[in-house]
């Protein structure tokens, strides 16, 4: 079921949509703009990196992170100790990078978009149900680790004066 739900989510965000909104058509916008696709690329990959890694922390925790078949304790190992997003940020990034190796702006406006739809379902029903599912440990784990942007040092939450 989640390898199923990555391939689906995956391929619909940042493959099914990318191409009707371009049908992967490659613009040069600006001269020189070989060194700005490089640079879409390497968004790419990095960006694959925290859904690829946070998946598999879901999964050995005995779920995933889709609403319905979520994990029994709250997950807060892997790049999860740095941010409470990174599947989010990861994705957002693979929309970046396929804007910039297409030189297409109308995927700057989809990533922008898809972050604000992202940021709205986190903070008006992702995190309510995180709170009443797991309670003070996601409070505590919500006070210490920012939702958008990275700590520089990993969570401990064993640690109470490991906070922002």
């Amino acid at each position: 079921m989640s390898l199923f739900w990555f391939v689906l989510a995956g391929g619909v965000g940042a493959v099914l949509v990318p191409w009707w909104l371009t049908g992967w058509q490659v613009r040069q916008p600006y001269p020189y703009w070989g060194f700005v696709r490089v640079l879409g690329v390497i968004l790419i990959v990095v960006g694959l990196v925290p859904p690829v890694l946070v998946f598999g922390e879901f999964v050995r925790a005995g779920g995933t992170p889709m609403p319905g078949a979520m994990t029994k304790r709250l997950v807060v190992t892997g790049l999860n100790r740095y941010v409470r997003n990174p599947i989010y940020l990861g994705v957002v990034t693979i929309f970046i990078g396929e804007a910039l190796l297409l030189g297409q702006a109308r995927l700057l406006v989809y990533a922008a978009g898809a972050w604000a739809a992202v940021a709205a379902f986190v903070h008006w029903f992702e995190e309510p149900a995180l709170v009443r599912r797991f309670g003070a440990d996601y409070e505590a784990y919500r006070r210490s680790v920012p939702a958008w942007i990275p700590r520089r040092q990993p969570w401990n939450p064993n640690d109470r004066s490991s906070t922002r």
